[in-house]
């Protein structure tokens, strides 16, 4: 499930993230590259205790938003990852040379296996080709 986010950026300000589709939920971030990961974290904290609300989808908000694109305001399609609050143990089966570069890599980041493969597929989750 996504959600259009509406990005704008006065000089000299933070880079405002609004969701038109989800009324109060909204975030301020001082880097472009913190949108994404920024916008996931509201949506989840915004539906932290409540079931979200179905998406109205892109053109809808495209047609609401027109005016803030207008005035150089972007959309953003940002999807709700839901925190479960649990950890589930999955079987994967890869090359090992593959695994041993991948733990190599996970390694010099300072991270586990598992939140190097989920770091990865988020990344890839949130790459819109």
């Amino acid at each position: 499930m996504h959600y259009v986010a509406v990005i704008d950026k006065d000089p000299e300000s933070a880079y405002g993230i609004r969701f038109p589709e989800v009324p109060g939920c909204f975030s301020a971030v001082d880097t472009f590259e913190e949108i994404v990961p920024n916008a996931i974290e509201a949506l989840s904290l915004f539906f932290e205790d409540q079931e979200p609300a179905p998406p109205r989808g892109l053109e809808a908000v495209r047609e609401e938003a027109a005016g803030n694109v207008a005035e150089g305001a972007a959309l953003m399609m940002i999807p709700y990852v839901r925190d479960r609050k649990r950890v589930v143990r999955v079987h994967l089966s890869l090359d090992k040379g593959f695994l041993d570069t991948m733990d190599e890599a996970a390694r010099m980041r300072g991270m586990t296996r598992s939140a190097f493969v989920q770091k990865a597929a988020t990344r890839e989750m949130l790459d819109p080709a």
